[in-house]
């Protein structure tokens, strides 16, 4: 099993935990995703070039952890952990992969016995707390991945902030965004749209 380094003493639980300072701003939790038109979030409904890599790898630059479940870290891994120490694809998609292997990460799985990524560790249960803790600690933004995960921290509003890059596609099928979550209103602080015809949507609470 792998686990992460000594510096992300943060994750521990109990003694030596570190409470950041009521002076400093709490670190932000943020969900980004790649959705069609229709709302179907399945990875492969969408063209994942270069540009949206870029922009990807930006908001990597921002996070000090990221958090997904079973389904994402199988999606991930090995494959982006291999083009990260190959270096087999693109410039850009290349640094995208070496910043996502680079980033601590921490999976919620209830079935999983153990995970093989680097400065990865397993958690079997309280998501909520885990990420109640964190944002208590100093650092970049918490990052959160995949549906399932991501539909539980939003149930619960501890979501700051979201990233929804909307594809010029209709998938007709798959995977919907948020099917049951309650009502929350966001404000736009910002967009911007890819030669794909896709546009990034950037909201907060």
């Amino acid at each position: 099993m792998a686990t992460a380094p000594q510096e992300l003493g943060f994750f521990s639980h109990g003694k030596g935990i570190k409470i950041m300072p009521e002076e400093q701003e709490m670190r932000k939790v943020v969900f980004a995703i790649n959705i069609t038109i229709d709302g179907c979030c399945d990875h492969e409904a969408v063209l994942a070039d270069d540009e949206l890599h870029e922009y990807f790898t930006g908001l990597l630059r921002d996070s000090g952890v990221e958090i997904f479940g079973r389904n994402t870290y199988n999606l991930m891994y090995p494959y982006w952990h291999d083009v990260a120490v190959n270096q087999s694809e693109s410039q850009l998609t290349n640094e995208f992969a070496r910043m996502f292997d680079a980033l601590p990460k921490i999976v919620f799985s209830t079935t999983l016995k153990s995970v093989e990524w680097n400065n990865t560790i397993l958690r079997h249960s309280n998501l909520r707390e885990e990420i109640v803790r964190l944002k208590q600690q100093p650092g970049k933004n918490i990052s959160i991945g995949g549906l399932n995960i991501a539909s539980q921290v939003a149930y619960w509003d501890l979501i700051d902030e979201y990233h929804i890059v909307v594809h010029p596609v209709i998938a007709g099928k798959g995977p919907r965004l948020f099917e049951s979550v309650k009502n929350v209103s966001l404000k736009l602080v910002g967009s911007k749209t890819f030669r794909s015809g896709a546009v990034a949507l950037h909201y907060e609470k």
